[in-house]
């Protein structure tokens, strides 16, 4: 229980965490950086970990950080990650989601992903990248789908750049206007709710639909 509440805690005040890593262990913060963003693309069992408020604050950062070495790090993080997961997915992602011990793994996640590439085919993995969750789970289904390696790379690629670029921008534009960094734990529950929305709405209708 206190692990959920530090990470709760993490997500809220991002900003503040952020500029901490960056002050306590200098150049190390870059693999840090590296570290959230792989394990969140890359790893099933790590879904919660706040990929986009992470990088809004990493944008409102600009000045402070070599944003150029840490968008580097970071499509690099993001396309390895999504790579990993499409690899476990095509290899051992069935035996995984017969297992039932991993709890992290649920089922609601995977229907929640499907019901997503259903309805984008191919583009669910460039649009996947903009929606919590869903973002950590497609290439782990696409994998499991047999999506050909090929086509699932370019639009990793596509995706990993939109995405990064995208978030880090927007941090950098409103980051540092006044009303937004005196209310940035509220601006990062504005963004978890905007771009979990879209994705939840998609499921409710599926379901509905399928009964």
């Amino acid at each position: 229980m206190e692990i959920v509440t530090q990470l709760i805690d993490f997500a809220l005040h991002i900003d503040k965490h952020l500029a901490e890593i960056f002050q306590n262990y200098g150049a190390w913060a870059y693999m840090i950086l590296f570290l959230i963003i792989f394990c969140e693309t890359g790893l099933v069992v790590t879904p919660f970990l706040p990929g986009d408020s992470f990088l809004f604050a990493l944008g409102a950062l600009y000045g402070s950080v070599n944003m150029k070495l840490a968008f580097i790090l970071l499509l690099t993080a993001a396309v390895l990650g999504n790579t990993t997961n499409y690899f476990i997915g095509k290899f051992v992602g069935n035996r995984i989601l017969e297992f039932k011990k991993i709890r992290l793994v649920r089922k609601e996640h995977i229907d929640k992903t499907h019901t997503f590439f259903n309805k984008h085919g191919g583009k669910a993995i460039i649009l996947s990248r903009f929606f919590p969750i869903i973002r950590t789970f497609a290439p782990f289904v696409a994998g499991i789908g047999k999506m050909s390696f090929a086509r699932f790379s370019a639009y990793n690629v596509i995706g990993g750049i939109t995405w990064i670029v995208s978030f880090m921008l927007l941090g950098y534009f409103f980051g540092s206007i006044p009303a937004v960094k005196n209310n940035f734990t509220f601006v990062i529950v504005g963004i978890v709710v905007v771009t979990t929305l879209p994705a939840f709405i998609t499921f409710i209708k599926s379901r509905k639909s399928n009964k």
